[in-house]
């Protein structure tokens, strides 16, 4: 069985569709239920029985389990998770800790843990790391402590895994569930020998329109580096929380017409996007994994990305050694108003902290911008939008030449973007072993076959969360773009 808030196209859908087919056939499963809260597309609910076949797919769809700023009645919650687990089955459940619905978590949690169900709790994101828009939602419904909320989103029973998807993850989780968490690195296609062709040169970014996705910043590498080239995201606004960000981006390139284009409504498929791009930008200030940049390698095609020290250190792990990557985007203060932007990170600060939790406001670093005395080059990523839009209208010449000096690298790539030159990395043979279907499938039956271990004992979920939430609080993750 396989639970998900939704089946819209993005990193968990992928995830599922690439490694089900494997692992139903590794384990000999004789029914798929996929459990979401709306239904899929037509076309990939027929594609995604297709590559199940012959073993029949049972879709299960109820609103009640969508994100709870979605759902107008949650109370069905129980019946529906009594109705379709059952014993002998195993439950794969997706992002449960990112708590966007945490009614569905404890009623997994309660029901496997109860029931000697095996559940693999599959964890992509967590609310605690820059999602504190979470806590008030999460006290509405009637979790009104930490302590609360973690019992809930990091069940603790004999039969439930927990599963990181980056290393760092998988430490924290092996130090308070020992025996019962693991590293799980998403799977990837093989690399594409496929080639399409578009008319225009095309810099392209494979994600939704989401805050953390640092859009503008891959807009302004390519009017930097490639202005000819036209910046197309692929992916929609995804949740009503986003919508402003995106809104905002997209009303300042309609006004100043940048060559930027957000939402292809598949129309090429994201593959043939990859397959005819020039090059792929990972621009985010957050991720899990980082899988355009498996992808970028898979098509053949450039990467242009910032290092993100939980993701890095992994795909180096797996073989991948990307030519231009970097840490941060240096910008000259004359670009923006400082004392503006000081203001308002100052209030939006004070008003981040007064959302959090008490007793984690301790733990908040103060942002970099604060912390500067007085206007100095900053990084790109550590503005708002609001000072990152006002660095996009400076003219592209102004900016490139009082920012170049500051970020030396980007004068050799923007000489190898114009003469069509950026360097690929080449798909190393060991990715295979890590991300290949038939790979990601021997690990996760390792996992369900694993024999119950008793509960850690003490409290190992909120101590789990807790370590998160420090992690998540240091200065070196403190981005306006995400309070």
């Amino acid at each position: 069985m396989i639970v998900h808030y939704h089946l819209r196209a993005g990193g968990v859908r992928k995830v599922i569709e690439l490694a089900a087919p494997h692992i139903v056939s590794r384990l000999g499963c004789t029914s798929v239920v996929l459990l979401t809260g709306e239904a899929p597309d037509t076309a990939w609910r027929r594609q995604f029985q297709e590559t199940i076949a012959p073993v029949p797919v049972q879709l299960v769809t109820e609103p009640a389990v969508c994100y709870l700023s979605e759902v107008t009645s949650n109370g069905l919650i129980p019946g529906v998770i009594r109705r379709v687990v059952c014993k002998g089955c195993i439950v794969w459940a997706h992002n449960l800790a990112l708590g966007r619905n945490i009614l569905l978590a404890r009623e997994l949690g309660r029901v496997c843990g109860e029931g000697g169900i095996q559940l693999i709790a599959h964890h992509h994101d967590w609310w605690c790391n820059n999602r504190w828009k979470r806590w008030p939602e999460l006290r509405r419904h009637g979790f009104g402590t930490l302590r609360a909320v973690a019992k809930a989103l990091l069940p603790d029973a004999p039969t439930i895994h927990h599963v990181g998807i980056n290393r760092a993850d998988a430490r924290i989780l092996r130090r308070h569930f020992p025996g019962r968490a693991h590293w799980l690195p998403d799977p990837c296609l093989p690399p594409m020998k496929s080639r399409s062709e578009i008319s225009e040169p095309v810099w392209l970014m494979p994600c939704r329109q989401l805050r953390r996705k640092n859009v503008a910043e891959a807009l302004l590498l390519t009017r930097w580096l490639r202005p000819e080239a036209r910046l197309v995201v692929t992916g929609r606004v995804s949740s009503p929380d986003e919508e402003p960000y995106a809104q905002a981006l997209g009303a300042a390139a309609r006004q100043h017409r940048w060559p930027l284009v957000l939402g292809t409504r598949g129309k090429p498929p994201v593959a043939e996007f990859l397959a005819a791009c020039e090059a792929v930008l990972l621009t985010s200030i957050q991720e899990g994994f980082g899988l355009p940049a498996v992808e970028a390698a898979a098509a053949d095609r450039p990467l242009i990305a910032r290092r993100l020290p939980d993701v890095a250190p992994d795909l180096a792990a797996f073989g991948f050694r990307f030519p231009q990557t970097y840490d941060e985007l240096r910008i000259d203060p004359s670009l923006f108003d400082w004392r503006a932007e000081e203001r308002r990170q100052a209030e939006g600060f004070r008003r981040w902290l007064r959302r959090l939790p008490r007793a984690c406001r301790r733990w908040a670093g103060v942002p970099t911008l604060l912390a500067c005395e007085g206007p100095q080059p900053v990084s790109f990523s550590r503005l708002t939008l609001t000072a990152q839009l006002e660095v996009l209208c400076k003219p592209v010449a102004d900016s490139w030449r009082l920012c170049a000096p500051l970020n030396t690298f980007l004068i050799s790539w923007k000489k190898r973007a114009s003469s069509g030159s950026l360097q690929v990395a080449p798909w190393p043979r060991a990715a295979s072993k890590w991300l290949g279907g038939p790979a990601f499938a021997e690990r996760f039956l390792a996992i369900a076959r694993a024999a119950p271990r008793h509960k850690t004992g003490g409290d190992a979920s909120f101590a789990a969360q807790e370590e998160f939430i420090r992690a998540g609080l240091d200065s070196a993750h403190s981005f306006p773009l995400l309070w």
